[in-house]
């Protein structure tokens, strides 16, 4: 078993700062290694068997890996999805997480978490894997993402929704048709059809 305490501070530093404890005893650290780094506040459990270390910043998306490796079933949506695409001007005050119709909303203390309920046909369509700091993260893709914040408009506002689509056409380059695949599965194909129609 692994016991230097610079170790186990190396192996953070090489996981963005953010591990759980089932990966660092998988890694062959002992949990006295853990309790004494956590002790000397070097490192923090912000979540259920998650630690980060202390005064360390995870990337450019921190929250997003964060609250990623606490619920399994989630996927980055709507606002914070939009955000990381850079598509709106919107800045996020939640961690918009999508989760299937059914499934149960883990408690998150830290991040600020807010989730949505997504049918399962719209929960998994258009889920990229993008690599934060070493962590997978699943998020919505932006033709995909258009579509769920025409779905949600009464709940992040029709203006956003309709940033997000001007944005994702005339700067990001998405395909309208890609949008429109997607927006007949989120079943707004028709609201989101006469608002292109007279974009392009």
């Amino acid at each position: 078993m692994r016991e230097k305490t610079d170790t186990i501070i190396e192996y953070f530093k090489i996981h963005g700062g953010v591990a759980r404890f089932s990966s660092i005893r998988k890694a062959g650290f002992h949990p006295d290694v853990i309790k004494k780094n956590e002790k000397e506040k070097k490192i923090e459990k912000i979540g259920k068997g998650l630690y980060r270390l202390v005064g360390d910043t995870i990337g450019s998306h921190p929250d997003y890996v964060i609250a990623s490796l606490q619920t399994s079933k989630g996927v980055i949506c709507l606002v914070s999805a939009l955000y990381f695409h850079r598509a709106t001007n919107e800045i996020p005050r939640f961690v918009d997480i999508a989760i299937p119709t059914g499934s149960r909303a883990n408690r998150i203390k830290y991040p600020p978490v807010k989730f949505y309920s997504f049918s399962p046909d719209t929960w998994k369509a258009g889920v990229e894997k993008h690599e934060i700091e070493g962590h997978p993260v699943k998020i919505y893709s932006l033709a995909k993402t258009v579509a769920d914040c025409f779905k949600f408009r009464n709940r992040i506002g029709t203006n956003v929704a309709r940033e997000a689509l001007k944005i994702a056409v005339s700067e990001k380059h998405v395909k309208p048709k890609d949008i429109m695949e997607y927006a007949k599965i989120c079943r707004v194909d028709r609201i989101i059809k006469p608002i292109l129609e007279t974009m392009l």
